[in-house]
């Protein structure tokens, strides 16, 4: 059995996107974001307040990168984890937790003091200079790609950690921090029926609405 929690387009996003790329049966919650504030009770569920709030056979798991390996993992084999004794296991593993550790970390400081502050707590130059860190992360990281996709020479759960990092970037006002290729390697993923099925799955809305 697995329940998500999930705000539309948000980082629960990632796992939405993992449980339809494995066509696993599960329970959608779509709640407004940000939980904590908007959601009675939900900080019972999730003692974070974040998204996602996944329970996978009873266990909460709350972090967007990890959950989709442990899916692919617990409920494989799937081609869509690395295993360990694959030759890109290593980078399997690091572009994973790049997309959340690396890149979506700068963008919430962005999102942080643009949108969900109120206009008196904003910080133009905070905002701006997590903008700029980020669009640096990212060129790097593009530098690490191995050909179409993250690593391995097919497409994997560390594609999803990386590509909704760009999906978030395009969807929060930091489109020319995105350089060409990561915005066609965002277009090529986004063309995958597991893709379009999440979409579908959570219905309209967008994140900070």
């Amino acid at each position: 059995m697995i329940k998500l929690y999930h705000c539309a387009d948000a980082r629960s996003f990632r796992v939405l996107w993992a449980l339809e790329e494995l066509g696993l049966p599960y329970e959608l919650e779509v709640i407004p974001f940000p939980p904590r504030f908007r959601v009675e009770g939900y900080k019972e569920l999730n003692p974070l307040g974040t998204v996602p709030a996944c329970f996978i056979d009873g266990a909460l798991m709350t972090e967007s990168a990890a959950i989709p390996h442990v899916l692919a993992t617990k409920f494989g084999p799937s081609d869509l984890a690395v295993a360990a004794d694959e030759p890109d296991y290593a980078a399997y593993m690091n572009f994973l937790f790049m997309g959340e550790a690396t890149l979506t970390f700068p963008q919430t400081i962005h999102l942080r003091y643009t949108r969900l502050e109120p206009p008196e707590r904003r910080v133009e130059q905070a905002a701006e200079d997590y903008a700029l860190w980020f669009g640096a992360r990212l060129r790097a990281a593009e530098t690490m790609l191995q050909g179409e996709f993250a690593c391995a020479g097919r497409f994997t759960m560390a594609d999803i950690s990386l590509g909704y990092a760009v999906m978030l970037a395009q969807a929060i006002g930091l489109e020319e921090q995105v350089t060409p290729g990561m915005a066609d390697y965002l277009k090529r993923l986004s063309q995958r029926d597991g893709f379009q099925r999440a979409k579908a799955a959570q219905g309209s809305g967008a994140i900070a609405s």
